[in-house]
């Protein structure tokens, strides 16, 4: 065994494989005397957009400071309370009509991370550069892909679905340009060929190709790099590296079973209408297969990607603004979309609280997932900001004022979480944009409507 550390890039290679590891032992320098271990660790964010707003009552929390406590809707979050901010009174106003009449459904996911007002036009699209975007062009040249852009309802990129407003606005939350979107990939199985496909596409193609027709798993194209890499660490690395290569085939594995369901209408599910099939819910986007399970993959394969440093920015759209899909599962038969026009009717106010608490459901998982990833002496979770909302406020009001926000995550010791901050009425959500923006090593002036930065994070 080496006495020096192994590169972070060390990769497990075979045909059309490109395997990124964990963060191991061997990798890390030794720290010198006072040096800080958060300077070992770098910091990541990931943006997590559920559509529709919640039920304001079911979900507004009693009090401020560390001894709130947390609403019906957000109590999946029990666990994790110390992990946490609930941040109350941010606003989106760029989502508000200024004038423009209906669309607020468009307004709310495209204002998110621009700041910016959408233009109401189904051709002549216009809207701002994301945040996101913004810090993957400053620090995206650090990792293998500067960003990933994931979901689990597809999308058009043209025609028109909240009436006045093209279909671009409500399929994307990542903005590389004024009239350009950066399309989420819905299909499980092809972020994970994207993480661990080998650098030439032919190969890759050839791999995923033979692994199909012999049903084979990824690791068995890079079993003698790991073999070899067993001969450069330590027991510890070893049995790391062991544990990380039995999570991937076991996350393989449920990949392909839900492929396989995904081709499948199953029996008790709504086939889409018109303008959802349109949007992509049918069952090449996975649509018909079970959603929850969905999520979850994509939350472990965002949890992959931050562990192995491919990247350290993701955007991911749980379902889209305007979908209307069902949530029998839950026992709410009707669409998402539908229900949440509840105007203070009592019954579809408790279905509409339902769905919003499955969606809280699967953050929860989410964080579940990074905080059982050690790095250092504390966890994955401890190194990220993952940033948890929607842009409505009240489903059944369609406001875009006290948006639902969580932000998890301690930032690499930069933000203090287990609290609840209630802000002034109207700070613009993008204040937050800007402090996320300076955790991540970007600092401008300003971003879309932004009056200054956000106080009391740490």
């Amino acid at each position: 065994m080496t006495n020096l550390p192994i590169s972070r890039r060390t990769v497990l290679k075979g045909l059309g494989v490109s395997m990124a590891l964990p963060l191991l032992d061997a990798m890390l320098p030794k720290l010198a005397l006072g040096q800080a271990a958060a300077q070992v660790f770098p910091r990541r964010l990931a943006v997590v957009y559920f559509p529709m707003g919640v039920f304001t009552r079911d979900w507004t929390m009693s009090a401020t400071g560390a001894a709130y406590t947390l609403s019906k809707t957000a109590q999946p979050l029990a666990p994790y309370k110390s992990d946490i901010l609930i941040l109350s009174g941010l606003t989106a106003d760029k989502a508000r009509p200024h004038g423009d009449g209906g669309g607020d459904h468009a307004r709310a996911q495209a204002t998110f991370l621009t700041g910016k007002q959408a233009r109401k036009s189904t051709t002549d699209i216009h809207i701002g550069v994301s945040m996101d975007y913004v810090i993957s062009q400053r620090i995206g040249q650090q990792t293998r892909f500067p960003s990933l852009e994931i979901g689990c309802e597809g999308g058009r990129q043209s025609g028109g679905c909240d009436p006045g407003y093209s279909c671009a606005y409500t399929s994307n939350l990542s903005w590389r340009s004024e009239s350009t979107p950066n399309p989420k990939e819905t299909n499980p199985r092809s972020v994970f060929d994207r993480l661990f496909g080998g650098n030439n596409a032919g190969d890759a193609r050839a791999n995923q190709q033979r692994r199909q027709r012999y049903n084979q798993s990824i690791l068995d194209f890079v079993l003698e790099d790991a073999r070899s890499l067993n001969t450069q660490v330590g027991l510890n690395d070893q049995r790391r590296v062991d544990e990380y290569l039995t999570s991937i085939r076991e996350l393989e594995h449920r990949i392909t079973n839900f492929s396989q369901q995904a081709q499948t209408l199953q029996p008790d599910m709504r086939r889409p209408d018109s303008i959802q099939a349109s949007m992509g819910f049918g069952p090449n986007a996975g649509g018909n297969a079970d959603f929850r399970q969905h999520l979850r993959i994509m939350a472990d394969l965002l949890t992959v990607a931050f562990q192995t440093d491919v990247t350290r920015i993701i955007t991911h759209v749980q379902a889209t603004e305007m979908s209307n899909r069902s949530y029998r599962f839950i026992d709410v038969p009707e669409g998402h979309h539908d229900i949440s026009h509840h105007l203070g009717d009592p019954e579809k106010g408790v279905k509409f609280q339902k769905i919003n608490q499955f969606h809280v459901e699967q953050f929860a998982y989410l964080l579940s997932r990074l905080k059982s990833v050690r790095e250092g002496n504390g966890t994955l979770l401890d190194n990220c900001m993952i940033l948890f909302g929607s842009g409505n406020g009240d489903g059944g009001r369609h406001n875009h004022d006290n948006l639902p926000i969580v932000l998890a995550g301690k930032g690499g010791g930069t933000v203090s979480p287990g609290r609840h901050l209630r802000y002034t009425r109207d700070t613009p959500l993008c204040n937050l944009h800007l402090e996320l923006m300076d955790r991540m090593g970007v600092t401008v002036n300003s971003f879309g409507d932004s009056t200054g930065r956000l106080r009391n994070l740490s």
